[in-house]
């Protein structure tokens, strides 16, 4: 059981997710910039080692404009062997590694330009991975996307469009429930209808479920993850206090995590993404936790 946070470390004094306008694009931009994003994620994962953190969701910024046609910069030959050697010390180290997307990635969309968009940057995603070198264990993670007034054709809609992505894609894309639209139940046809597998947002299914349990559906969730593809992850998060609902906590609630740990039991081993807003400050006490409780070991 690995923990981690998503894309930035707010303890170190720097972000791997610098941009710049579009306007102002040159690949001469392009590399300085990534350069610097690059060094910044090396001080995260190094960070992240020091202190036991094994799980890490990398920023879908590190690379400016990477599925825009604007960018023609070879970034991937340009620095094979930065991302080779960033490679080798996550594989060193037995990291875990994902990436998500952002809210305009749609696989299922009504718009074709939108899918095709959707597709280069998912591409894009898989590029980076590749790049590091990593096994099919590093995921990238996406939502079913919109409902579009019918639920039953919006999921007709990804599993045919599935088939149409670059196989670079497929083999590293898992599906996650959300907060309004997709319970697990129906991230699991999906997955029927698929082999993708489903990662369980525990806080999604608070606020959007058929009824069951979150140990049930994280059982259910788990169960679709083969042995190729690691151990199953979920994302973690709680309600803010006093925010509106779906609102994710500031800071780890321990109390409510160690009541979601005790309740998924000890059979089930899990990689946990923990979506709160102070990043590495929580997860290194959810860390601490999970010792306390012998779930994982001190060092």
């Amino acid at each position: 059981m690995k923990i981690g946070y998503p894309c930035l470390n707010r303890s170190i004094g720097c972000t791997p997710s610098r941009t710049f306008r579009l306007a102002s694009y040159s690949a001469a931009r392009l590399a300085e910039t990534m350069r610097g994003n690059l060094d910044c994620l090396e001080r995260i994962l190094e960070y992240n080692r020091a202190n036991g953190l094994l799980f890490l969701r990398i920023t879908s910024d590190l690379v400016p404009f990477a599925s825009h046609p604007v960018c023609a910069f070879p970034w991937q030959r340009e620095f094979a062997p930065r991302f080779a050697a960033l490679g080798r010390f996550i594989r060193r180290q037995r990291m875990r590694i994902s990436m998500h997307p952002d809210q305009f990635t749609l696989i299922n969309s009504l718009d074709e330009g939108i899918f095709r968009r959707s597709a280069a940057e998912l591409e894009y995603h898989a590029r980076v991975l590749d790049a590091l070198g990593l096994d099919d264990t590093a995921r990238i993670q996406v939502h079913a996307g919109g409902v579009y007034g019918d639920k039953a054709a919006a999921i007709n809609r990804f599993c045919s469009r599935f088939e149409l992505l670059a196989g670079s894609v497929r083999r590293r894309l898992v599906v996650e429930n959300d907060d309004r639209l997709f319970t697990v139940a129906d991230c699991l046809e999906i997955h029927r209808r698929t082999g993708v597998p489903v990662l369980f947002d525990s806080f999604h299914h608070q606020l959007n479920h058929c009824g069951e349990s979150a140990a049930a559906a994280l059982a259910l969730a788990a169960a679709t993850w083969k042995k190729k593809d690691g151990l199953p992850m979920i994302d973690y998060s709680s309600q803010k206090r006093g925010g509106r609902p779906g609102s994710h906590a500031e800071r780890i609630d321990l109390r409510h995590f160690a009541r979601f740990i005790n309740a998924a039991g000890h059979g089930l081993d899990f990689d946990i993404m923990l979506e709160i807003k102070d990043k590495e400050k929580s997860a290194l006490r959810a860390r601490r936790q999970l010792v306390k409780m012998k779930r994982i070991p001190e060092s």
